[in-house]
C-alpha cells in the first residue's frame, strides 16, 4: 500500500512551493519506517514502496525528484529499479543503499547514472547530506534551463549573468576551456561568482554527466579536511566505524571545485599536489593507491603569489592549480550588469514569493547602479530578496531598498561630531556606520572573517556575528 509523509503546501496565491518528492524503497519494513521519519522531518514529500516492483508502479503513476532504494531485495534487486527508474524519467535522481556492499554493483549502479551509493549500516546524517546536495544539483541544472530561456546566450553562460565586456571575455574563456580536461584556478573577491564559473565550465565540459563536488577548504580543520577529500577506512580513527569514500573517489571523471584554496594548511597542500602529479591518493589508514580522472577547479578571494611571498602557500602547488587562470571582476567594475542581475534575481524571488512585480522603478535602479557593492552579486541578490519580500506595489520602490544603500548614495554618512540642523536617526546612522566598517574590513582582508575582525579590533564571534546580520557572511 502506498503510504505519503508530506510536508508543504501551495501558497494561497497558487504557487506551487511543495517540496521536493521521494521514493523510497527497501523491504524491511523498518527501514522504510526509520527513512520516511528522517526525511518527512527534513521536509520532504516522502513515499514508500516495499519492493522492486510496487516502485516501478509509483514510478510510472506519479513523477519523483529522488529515488532512494535498496539493492538486495527478494523480487527484483535495486539496480533492476533503478534501470527501470532511468527509463520512465531520464533525469531522476538515484541514492543506492545495501546491506551487501560490492564493487560490482557499487560500478554497476553507478554506471546506470546512480548519484551516490552508501551501505548498511549507514550514517543518517550522511544520508541527509547525500540526498540534499543531489537535489541542490538538480535544482542547478533546472535554474540553468529558466535561465537560458529567459535571458537568452547574448547576457548569460550558464548561470552567469552579465553583458559587460569583462564578463563577455569570461563566457568566452570558459567556452574555450570547457571541454578540456586542465586545472582552472577562478581569483576574485567574495561573492563575485566563481563556483558558478567552475559550475559554468563543467556543465559545457564532457564530464557533464558525471558528477560536481564542491569543498570550501576554510570550513573544515585540517583533520576533518583531509578525511572528507581523501576518505578513510575503518578503525583509521576513533569514529571511524565503516569504511567512506572521501570526495575525490566522489568526482571521479567527473569535476572536484576547491573553493578558498588558500586556506588550506600547508601539510594539506603537500597531500593535494601529489594527487595533481601523480593522480593516485591514499585513504586516511588505507595502505592501497587508488587513481582518479577528475578535474580539478580550484577558486580563492586571496592573493596567492602575496601568500607565496609569505611562506604561505607552495608555489609548486600554484603552479600546479594555475594552469588556467580566471579572473572574476568586482561588480563595481561592471555596472552595466547591475539592471540585468537585478532583473535576474527579481523574477527568481518573484517566482519563489508567488508576488507579480514588474521591475524596478528608475529611482530604485539608479540606487542600485551608484552603491559600491562591497559584497558583490552576493550582497545584491540579499537586497533583491528583500526588497521583493517587502515590496507591495507593481515595482521596486526606494522605499523596500536598504536605509545604508539609499543614505550612502543620496546623503553619505554624517560626520562625527557634526548634528545635522534637523536631526538625524542616531541609531540607523550607527547601525550603517557599522555596516560600512565591517565590509571595508572584508574586504581589506580578502574575505577572511578572521582578519577582518582582528582590523576592527573584534572577537572572531562579535564579527561573525554582525557580519551576519548585515548580511555580509
Amino acid at each position: 500500500m502506498e503510504q505519503h509523509a508530506t510536508a508543504g503546501t501551495e501558497s494561497s496565491q497558487g504557487v506551487d512551493t511543495a517540496p521536493p518528492r521521494l521514493l523510497v524503497v527497501d523491504d524491511e519494513r523498518s527501514m522504510r519506517e526509520l527513512l520516511s521519519i528522517v526525511l518527512r522531518r527534513e521536509g520532504y514529500d516522502v513515499t514508500l514502496a516495499e519492493n522492486g516492483r510496487a516502485a516501478i508502479d509509483r514510478l510510472e503513476r506519479a513523477r519523483f525528484d529522488l529515488l532512494i532504494s535498496d539493492i538486495k531485495m527478494p523480487d527484483m534487486s535495486g539496480v533492476d529499479v533503478l534501470r527501470a527508474a532511468k527509463r520512465i524519467d531520464q533525469d531522476i535522481l538515484c541514492v543506492m543503499i545495501t546491506a551487501f556492499a560490492s564493487a560490482d554493483t557499487a560500478i554497476e549502479a553507478m554506471r546506470l547514472g546512480a548519484h551516490d551509493y552508501l551501505s548498511k549500516p549507514f550514517d543518517v546524517d550522511e544520508l541527509k547530506i547525500k540526498v540534499r546536495n543531489a537535489l541542490e544539483q538538480r535544482q542547478l541544472r533546472q535554474e540553468n534551463v529558466l535561465l537560458k530561456r529567459a535571458l537568452g546566450t547574448t547576457h548569460q553562460f550558464g548561470n552567469i549573468v552579465g553583458r559587460s565586456e569583462k564578463m563577455l571575455s569570461v563566457f568566452k574563456l570558459i567556452e574555450q576551456i570547457a571541454r578540456t580536461d586542465s586545472t582552472v584556478l577562478v581569483t576574485g573577491e567574495s561573492g563575485t561568482g566563481k563556483e558558478w564559473v567552475a559550475r559554468a565550465i563543467h556543465f559545457y565540459s564532457l564530464r557533464r554527466d558525471r558528477p560536481f563536488v564542491a569543498l570550501n577548504c576554510g570550513a573544515l580543520p585540517e583533520t576533518l579536511l583531509e578525511s572528507e577529500l581523501f576518505g578513510h577506512m575503518k578503525g583509521a580513527f576513533t569514529g571511524a566505524s565503516v569504511n567512506k569514500k572521501g570526495l575525490i573517489e566522489a568526482a571521479e571523471k567527473g569535476t572536484l571545485f576547491l573553493d578558498e584554496i588558500g586556506e588550506m594548511t600547508p601539510m594539506m597542500q603537500v597531500k593535494l599536489l601529489r594527487v595533481l602529479q601523480e593522480r593516485k591518493f591514499r585513504r586516511l589508514g588505507g595502505v592501497e593507491e587508488l587513481e582518479t580522472a577528475m578535474r580539478v577547479i580550484a577558486a580563492t578571494n586571496q592573493d596567492l603569489t602575496r601568500l607565496i611571498a609569505d611562506g604561505k602557500f607552495r608555489e609548486d602547488l600554484f603552479y600546479r592549480i594555475n594552469v588556467i587562470p580566471i579572473q572574476l571582476p568586482p561588480l563595481r567594475e561592471r555596472g552595466e550588469d547591475i539592471p540585468l542581475l537585478a532583473q535576474h534575481f527579481l523574477a527568481k524571488y518573484g517566482d519563489q514569493m508567488g508576488k507579480h512585480i514588474s521591475g524596478l522603478s528608475q529611482d530604485a535602479m539608479g540606487l542600485l547602479g551608484a552603491y559600491e557593492w562591497p559584497g558583490n552579486i552576493r550582497e545584491l541578490e540579499n537586497v533583491i530578496e528583500r526588497a521583493v519580500a517587502l515590496e507591495k506595489s507593481a515595482a521596486i520602490l526606494p522605499e523596500s531598498l536598504p536605509e545604508h544603500i539609499v543614505r550612502r548614495v543620496l546623503k553619505g554618512p554624517a560626520a562625527a561630531g557634526s548634528l545635522p540642523e534637523s536631526g538625524f536617526d542616531l541609531e540607523e546612522h550607527v547601525k550603517g556606520l557599522e555596516r560600512e566598517y565591517i565590509a571595508q574590513a572584508l574586504h581589506r582582508a580578502g574575505g577572511v572573517q578572521m582578519k577582518a575582525a582582528e582590523l576592527l579590533g573584534m572577537s572572531f564571534r562579535s564579527f561573525r556575528y554582525y557580519a551576519k546580520k548585515y548580511n555580509l557572511t
